[in-house]
Parts: structure tokens; C-alpha cells; sequence
């Protein structure tokens, strides 16, 4: 759908895009040594300042590989089981987990169960950043952005969580280039993101709208492929479990009235929280908001399919963060880097850029605003949305794209 993005700026670009890397150069090396100064080494697995190991939730990706060799693996979407086990490794007190990813997950976690945890993180890591970095490199040519985009603050954040950003946020990027270049490895790999499902939500709407049969009938079928071979290997049960224990668990952080997840969701449903909504009222504010951005992906998939394919995957991720209650600042990285892209193929005014630096910054913003039980943050990706909106209002499709994406 998009191809590497050419290096043409103009002196606002360029300003802007050396301010950002220089910024994002200063946060990371503050983030680095603020955490790394933390690190306590006396444990088997050493801890950071929040007394959670390094790698944070990698922690439950290795789990999901030790799973694989266990009889029942689907007591650990149990609270207590799950807990009790990581106690019997990491001794007792341990920060309380549970396991968010369905079992799915554990058809890719089976090679972590072979290495020791620090060396398995190790692997994750690497194998991670060198895939973003080889998707980011091909598409953006200008060494300021690509600078910007490695140490921004999203990025930052996927490394110090040990989160699974890096491979999702590659799959996006990936999915939205091959929709009509290789429409059967865009729906292989939307199966594939069904291991993270929320990132996906609007991507049925989007196939839908923009007649992409092709690509939704191979996603669908790698999905039913996926959940078969789950079940297969696994067990039924394992999946049963999910739905009636992870799924209920997980709404716990969204119920929590002391909104421990406000620093780390810049959702409308988080913030409408934080503002002093009841859960009834901010799920019900969520879903108006949801309900639009179903609406703006269809609009543009199905009447502006042809426009500018870096502002329909800035419009389609800008979307996908306000749909679901849940999401993570974390996964802001797919957006960041459209975003950037967007800016280097010159395709924003001085609005653009400076929702972009807000959509930049997000994480950041919502970290500290989240801290303070401040609301306004969540409203940021749906500003950047409109923003897009507007300006693919002003195109017309061309003949030879219709006739090129139908």
C-alpha cells in the first residue's frame, strides 16, 4: 500500500525533524540512566526500581512458553495458580501478574521455554528491535527521523517493558504495505495479530470497506487456523479458560477504583475516568467514541481507499487507539512511526506537526497527566484523526488508483 518514503523536506521538515531526534536523543539517555541506576542485582533475576524483573512483562511471554510443556496450561489464566507459580520462581511477595495474551500465544512463546530467562529476554529483544528497525529503515530514508523514531518515547518504553511493540508494530506497518502488493501475506499476518487482538479491532471494518475480500478471507481462515491448532495442541479447555478467567481479570484494571492503569492507558475510557466518571458513564463515553471511529475507517476505506496510503494508515491507527477501553501507551509505536513518515514524505502543515509532536509525545504526556489523575491526553489520537480526516476530505481518488485497489 505504501512503498520507502522519499527524503524531500523543506526547511519546516527539517527543523522540526532535527528537534525531535535531538529531544528524543535527551530522553532516552535520561530514560537509560534513570533506569539502569535502579536495577537491584540481588535477586536470580535482577529487579528495576519498581521491584519487577528487567523485561517487566516479558516475564509472562516466557511464561507462555514454559506452558507448553504443562499438562492443563490454562490454570495459569487463574490468578491465584499463575501467582503462586511465579512465586515458586521468583520467590514470595512478587509484584501480582496475570496473563493478558490468549493461548494462542504460546504457538510462537515454545522456543522461550528452552533458555533461561535473562538470555531468552536477550533474544526477544534483539530478534524485536532488528525487525522494527529493518521495516522502519526501508520506509523512512531520513536518518533524522529514523534517530527520532528509535528513541522516541514509545520505543523507549516497548524496551524497558520487554513488551511484544516491536514485532505488532511491524506487522502493522507490513500488513498496510502488502493489503494489495501481496493480499495473502496481509491476511497471514493479520491472523498473526490476533496474538495481541485489540491492536486489530477496526481491521475487519477496514477490509470490509475497501473490498478487500481477498485479504479478509485469508485472515479469517488463518484465524480459525490458529484457534484450531491452539485447541489441538493444547487442549479446548485452555481456550475455555481464557474467556472465563484472563478476560474477566483483565477488566479488573478498567473496574479499579484506585485507576492503577491511568499513567499507562491514554484511552477515552481511562480518561474519562481520571475525570470522574463512573465505569457505566466512561464505558459509555468509550463506546460513542468507538462508535466514530468505526464510522471514519469505513468513510475512508470505502470512498477514499485511493488517497494517500501513509494518511489512511495514520487514520486506521489513530482509530485503533480509541476504540478499545484498553490499550496501552506502549503501542503507540505503529502510529509514531506513520506519523513520522507522514512528515517526511511532506504531507503535513504546521497543525500537522504539531499534533504529530503531541501523538510524539503521547506516552509521555499520559505517564504524567495519568500520575495526577489528570484527564486530557486520551483526546489526542482522536485529534490527529480529525486532523487526517479533514485532509483526506480534499482528495479525489484518480482513476488509475480506483482501478489499481478494486
Amino acid at each position: 500500500m505504501f512503498a520507502e518514503v522519499s527524503d524531500h523536506f523543506s526547511k519546516e521538515n527539517r527543523d522540526f525533524a532535527r528537534s525531535l531526534a535531538i529531544l528524543g536523543t535527551f530522553f532516552f539517555v535520561a530514560a537509560t540512566i534513570g533506569y539502569v541506576a535502579t536495577i537491584s542485582w540481588d535477586h536470580a533475576i535482577p529487579r528495576d526500581g519498581t521491584t519487577l524483573v528487567v523485561g517487566r512483562d516479558f516475564l509472562n511471554y516466557w511464561m507462555y512458553g514454559r506452558m507448553t510443556g504443562a499438562s492443563d496450561p490454562g490454570r495459569f489464566y487463574d490468578l491465584a495458580t499463575y501467582n503462586g507459580e511465579l512465586a515458586a520462581l521468583l520467590g514470595p511477595g512478587y509484584p501480582g501478574q496475570n496473563l493478558p495474551n490468549p493461548p494462542s500465544f504460546m504457538l510462537v512463546a515454545w522456543p522461550l521455554a528452552y533458555l533461561t530467562y535473562l538470555p531468552a529476554l536477550l533474544c526477544w529483544t534483539l530478534l524485536g528491535v532488528g525487525t522494527f528497525g529493518w521495516i522502519a529503515a526501508r520506509r523512512i530514508a531520513d536518518r533524522r527521523l529514523l534517530i527520532a523514531l528509535a528513541l522516541s518515547p514509545a520505543a523507549v518504553l516497548a524496551l524497558i517493558s520487554g513488551q511484544s511493540t516491536f514485532f505488532t508494530a511491524a506487522l502493522l506497518i507490513a500488513i498496510f504495505e502488502w493489503l494489495d502488493r501481496k493480499p495473502v501475506v496481509a491476511g497471514l499476518l493479520i491472523g498473526l495479530l490476533t496474538l495481541k487482538p485489540q491492536l486489530g479491532l477496526l481491521l475487519p471494518v477496514m477490509l470490509v470497506a475497501s473490498g478487500r475480500w481477498r485479504v479478509f478471507l485469508v485472515a479469517a481462515i488463518a484465524t480459525l487456523a490458529i484457534v484450531a491448532a491452539t485447541a489441538a495442541l493444547y487442549g479446548p479447555q485452555v481456550w475455555i479458560d481464557y474467556v472465563l478467567k484472563s478476560v474477566p481479570t483483565q477488566n479488573l484494571m478498567l473496574t479499579d477504583p484506585a485507576m492503577m492503569g491511568a499513567p499507562f492507558m491514554p484511552t477515552i475510557f481511562m480518561n474519562a475516568r481520571v475525570a470522574g466518571a463512573s465505569y457505566e458513564l466512561a464505558m459509555a463515553v468509550q463506546a460513542a467514541f468507538a462508535a466514530l471511529a468505526v464510522g471514519a475507517v469505513f468513510w475512508a476505506f470505502r470512498w477514499r481507499k485511493a488517497a494517500d496510503p501513509h494518511l489512511l494508515a495514520a487514520l486506521f491507527l489513530a482509530c485503533s487507539i480509541f476504540t478499545p477501553p484498553y490499550f496501552a501507551i506502549y503501542d503507540l509505536l505503529a502510529l509514531t512511526m506513520v506519523a513520522l513518515m507522514l512528515l517526511a514524505a511532506g504531507k503535513l502543515d504546521e497543525s500537522g506537526r504539531r499534533i504529530v509532536q503531541l501523538v510524539y509525545w503521547l506516552p509521555l504526556i499520559q505517564i504524567g497527566l495519568g500520575t495526577l489523575h489528570v484527564p486530557g491526553p486520551g483526546l489526542i489520537a482522536p485529534a490527529f484523526a480529525i486532523y487526517v480526516l479533514t485532509r483526506l476530505r480534499g482528495t479525489q481518488a484518480t482513476p488509475q488508483l480506483v482501478a489499481r485497489l478494486t
